[in-house]
């Protein structure tokens, strides 16, 4: 097991190419623009989320820039750039390549998983789980790519299910984990999925650069300044000291798939989500939104919101109202918004996040100093 808490040069360069992919899902929702293409997406991404976390697993107990670790990385990325590329077409022309791209991520995946494991028999008895269920899940992914309509549909609700769920069937106590460094990979890809999001502002605004399109931007920035500043002001440091504290086992490695494996995965659906909305605006930046993107735009706020509220519960077992209220509040103005101008959409937007955000810097400001500056012998 790696000691180093550091997230070393290949692993921030195999997240840029979960760039891709996450950058593959929000185009296929904003291309399609229907509660299908929206379904789609989302499934595409928690496929290849899981997939990332297994690696984000992975590199707790193997450095991946040693030895035959490091090709077999590269190799995982090559699947996953295919992967991606097939994304548009995952459910159609592309199924059966998409299929064999992400099982030979997995694959890899398992296999140095398996390699770590060697002088470890619990570590071990949690990988051949692991096993069992991703070949079965692959399996399942394999005869959708061959079939149509509900029965493809009905396949991947169940590969989905049985892959995400599967870590509940064979246990957690046999994992490894290098707590600092975890919580820092999953921040990182935060980060990664919120410059995905200012990626989709300047795609979105590709003909003139009008007052219009200016406000949108400036309006998108302050949204992703505000999702920026809601996980790394002092969610992101709490999670982590509470992670760390915890003594190697079972409750940490529960802790650590509930908190991050399965939680992040609604903070990043919701930010790839907020992506798809602001870009549409940008694309026309006087047209209504129409409830399928306003459904994106304030909808995927909300979840990344309730993906906060599950992170404070799992973590700290406390209730985050305000953020609750907020997510309530951003569902029930979706139906206005789907009739109102896209720039009065991400204007408002804008505005509850930055209420909270002000609500909470100034009505917690003692507990935020003291989380910002307690020393790390304190903890």
């Amino acid at each position: 097991m790696r000691e180093d808490e550091r997230v070393t040069a290949l692993e921030l360069f195999f997240d840029l190419v979960f760039v891709l992919a996450l950058t593959q899902c929000t185009t296929l929702m904003s291309r399609e623009a229907s509660w299908l293409g929206l379904v789609k997406g989302l499934a595409l991404l928690a496929l290849l989320w899981w997939c990332w976390g297994g690696y984000a697993w992975l590199t707790s107990v193997v450095n991946p820039e040693e030895g035959v670790v490091r090709l077999v990385m590269f190799l995982a990325m090559a699947g996953l750039l295919v992967a991606a590329l097939c994304i548009p077409g995952a459910f159609g022309s592309e199924a059966v390549l998409f299929v064999a791209a992400y099982a030979t991520v997995r694959v890899a995946h398992l296999a140095l998983f398996t390699l770590a494991s060697r002088d470890d028999a619990l570590l071990r008895r949690s990988v051949t789980g692991l096993a069992a269920s991703s070949a079965l899940g692959i399996a399942l992914l394999g005869a959708a790519a061959f079939s149509g309509g509900a029965v493809r549909a009905s396949l991947w609700a169940l590969a989905l299910l049985l892959d995400i769920g599967g870590p509940f069937l064979f246990g957690a106590e046999g994992w490894k984990l290098v707590p600092g460094h975890f919580a820092d990979r999953h921040g990182a890809i935060i980060i990664i999925a919120l410059g995905e999001s200012i990626v989709a502002i300047g795609v979105g605004a590709h003909g003139l650069v009008d007052s219009g399109v200016v406000v949108a931007a400036i309006l998108g920035m302050a949204i992703a300044a505000a999702l920026w500043w809601t996980y790394f002001d002092v969610v992101a440091l709490v999670a982590t000291r509470r992670l760390v504290q915890l003594p190697a086992g079972r409750e940490r490695n529960e802790l650590a798939r509930d908190s991050y494996s399965y939680m992040h995965y609604l903070m990043i659906a919701g930010i790839a989500l907020i992506a798809v909305g602001v870009k549409q605006t940008l694309e026309d930046v006087g047209g209504t939104l129409g409830p399928v993107i306003a459904t994106a735009l304030l909808g995927g706020a909300a979840l990344y919101l309730l993906g906060h509220v599950g992170f404070r519960l799992r973590n700290v077992h406390t209730l985050n109202r305000q953020r609750l209220v907020a997510a309530v509040l951003l569902l029930a103005l979706i139906p206005a918004a789907s009739r109102a101008p896209g720039l009065a959409g991400v204007a408002g937007l804008a505005a509850v996040l930055s209420v909270l955000v002000a609500y909470e810097a100034t009505r917690f400001a003692e507990a935020r100093d003291r989380v910002r500056h307690q020393p790390a012998t304190d903890e």
